[in-house]
């Protein structure tokens, strides 16, 4: 039964910004003696066929079996990455951190490739390439990446052996070398024994012993926690492959089950920081590593402990995984808030996998329509989970129908997101909220506008992370920026960083098709702003924006922004037609207000492998403002 997510259609909703709420759906609903009495410590519970089984292989891959095998293949003369010192030392240095982690991940893509394709055939054919691949990772200083190395001590970017830390990277590692000695401990060892106990001792040094530890470097346990704290995707994230390796390759089942007694706890903490109304606040993209994870983390606890630890009929649980599908507009873009990149999608299989563990229609048809008629892909990537997961799914996900379609109204009334859609081809999406959530922007307010799946008035998103993305200087970045979002500019000034700026009574009204919201509160004191409140109305082809304020006095004339993909052209005073591939809106303005339209220059390749060479940012400015007034905008679609 949908709960949070049943079309409002009949009523108005209102709502604060999201709060930590003490769920503990984990422990609270079950205990460490459940644990101890389910956990399956002897590895029994591995839902994949033991390497040897090649009738089970054949069976689980079909007629993915030769892709997986030809995918290995292209590996067997990969010459593996050195990562040297100044690659580390560069973070600090310039700020960049591809040049480490790019060859770094590429190490970690080709190890799992070569293990799927040893799986697949069985011939041993991949072994060698495998022990190299072990031996060069074990061989490393470290497996946490140059960004993430600052967690030590020194917060230097140079790693320091003796202190590991452990982030996304480090746990991805040990758990892609922990599948390996799940399954090939035996074919290792015929070669030389050395080489799986190398594994587990860097699985130990390097994952185990520093989770059991919980040092203050594991932040993401959140075992720190206190109001007003982030606890992000790296919770589940982390927490999933730190699972694996102690199922995988703990032999102590007091040690095993006190670790995954901690997890869960930790686990507990993101899903209380998550709003019950399921919404990911840090957007679509980053959907696969918060929910996404979580799910995974969830589903090999649930594999663990044979089905004994269950968190699927929990209403929020499934609420977290319908989000990516009611986020998702169509031909690719989704709705890209935060962090977010405006193209995306997800990952079919995961989506499937999440939908069929939570009984949900909508999600499992989503997944199948994601596919375009075309078959299921094993996820090759860095995930080893994943990689095998997507094996189980392959062949059930066939038997889909696909079907993606949105409800009129979708409103999160925590999280303060509104989607609206209509018979004429619109979608709209707006967001409320505050300015300190995970991966923000100073944003509070703003909105996208598709037309038949072709986006009006956009998000430009987020440029490749560089030290400065995450460090005092993040909202010196033009994307971060309120002139840079679909909002007004005040008084002459913008939006602020913190959780205190933030819109107040946000009102969904599905009947009417409206939501509305004061935002002067996202604004700064010193902007002299008594009340901002703006109204969305979708109304058959139209977008109807009604803005009412009022100024304790007048420092400067408001202007409204406004970021399209393609230059607008001024038709007559008051008018700006924006045409899309072959859709045709205008935007409706005031008359005698100023017009300015400059380009935006895209050097940057996650912007621009979304949007182009160029986006397009155009200002409104209300000659003469009062200090009280209101207006309208209306963007029509032809």
């Amino acid at each position: 039964m949908k709960k949070i997510f049943t079309l409002l259609s009949l009523f108005i909703c209102f709502a604060s910004a999201s709060a930590y709420t003490e769920r503990n759906l984990l422990t609270s609903k079950y205990d460490m003696q459940q644990l101890k009495a389910a956990l399956l410590c002897d590895q029994s519970w591995v839902p994949y066929p033991a390497y040897t089984d090649r009738t089970g292989w054949n069976a689980l891959l079909g007629d993915a079996r030769g892709n997986v095998i030809a995918h290995g293949e292209k590996q067997l003369d990969f010459k593996w990455n050195v990562i040297k010192a100044t690659d580390y030392l560069a973070y600090e240095r310039t700020g960049e951190r591809m040049i480490m982690q790019d060859p770094f991940e590429e190490n970690r893509r080709g190890l799992n490739a070569l293990l799927l394709a040893e799986l697949a055939e069985g011939e041993g054919r991949f072994m060698d390439q495998i022990i190299n691949g072990v031996f060069q990772a074990c061989e490393t200083t470290s497996w946490t990446i140059s960004a993430h190395v600052p967690r030590q001590t020194s917060r230097r970017s140079l790693p320091d052996w003796r202190e590991p830390v452990i982030d996304l990277t480090s746990a991805g590692y040990g758990m892609t070398l922990s599948w390996i000695y799940y399954f090939l401990q035996d074919q290792l060892n015929q070669v030389d024994p050395a080489i799986a106990q190398r594994i587990k001792f860097e699985v130990d040094r390097r994952v185990l012993q520093p989770f059991i530890d919980d040092l203050p470097s594991s932040w993401w346990t959140a075992s720190y926690w206190k109001p007003g704290d982030i606890i992000n995707n790296w919770n589940p994230w982390c927490n999933h492959n730190v699972l694996q390796c102690f199922l995988l390759v703990e032999d102590d089942c007091e040690r095993l089950t006190q670790a995954v007694w901690q997890g869960m706890e930790s686990v507990d903490r993101f899903i209380n920081y998550v709003s019950a109304d399921g919404a990911c606040e840090e957007g679509p993209s980053y959907w696969g590593h918060a929910a996404g994870k979580m799910y995974d983390y969830l589903q090999v606890l649930y594999y663990a402990t044979n089905g004994a630890i269950n968190l699927f009929d929990e209403p929020q649980v499934r609420n977290m995984g319908e989000y990516i599908s009611r986020s998702y507009i169509g031909d690719g873009w989704v709705v890209n808030f935060a962090d977010a990149s405006a193209k995306g999608g997800g990952d079919a299989a995961l989506i499937y996998r999440y939908g069929d563990a939570t009984n949900s229609k909508e999600m499992k048809q989503f997944a199948a329509s994601l596919l375009k008629g075309k078959k299921p892909t094993i996820s090759y990537g860095n995930d080893t989970f994943r990689s095998l997961e997507s094996m189980r799914s392959y062949q059930p996900l066939q038997q889909v129908s696909p079907i993606h379609q949105h409800p009129t109204c979708t409103w999160y009334p925590e999280t303060q997101f509104c989607y609206m859609t209509n018979r004429d081809g619109l979608f709209f999406a707006a967001k409320g909220g505050h300015n300190n959530e995970s991966h923000n922007h100073n944003d509070v307010g703003t909105f996208l506008l598709y037309a038949d799946n072709k986006p009006l008035l956009i998000d430009a998103g987020v440029g490749t992370y560089t030290k400065k993305t995450f460090s005092p200087e993040r909202y010196t970045i033009w994307t971060m920026q309120t002139n840079y979002h679909n909002l007004p500019l005040i008084n002459g000034y913008a939006q602020q960083f913190g959780r205190e700026f933030k819109a107040t009574n946000p009102q969904c009204n599905a009947k009417k098709s409206t939501f509305s919201l004061d935002i002067a509160s996202a604004y700064p004191a010193e902007a002299g702003i008594d009340s901002y409140n703006r109204q969305y109305t979708l109304k058959g082809k139209t977008l109807i924006i009604n803005d009412a304020y009022r100024l304790k006095e007048v420092k400067a004339d408001n202007q409204l922004v406004f970021l399209t993909a393609v230059s607008p052209t001024q038709t007559a005073d008051g008018k700006l037609l924006i045409a899309v591939d072959g859709i045709e809106a205008t935007l409706h303005y005031p008359s005698g207000w100023q017009v300015v339209t400059e380009p935006i220059h895209l050097d940057d390749k996650r912007l621009s492998n979304v949007w182009g060479e160029n986006i397009y940012r155009t200002v409104l400015t209300q000659t003469n403002t009062p200090a009280q007034g209101r207006f309208e905008i209306k963007i029509v679609k032809h």
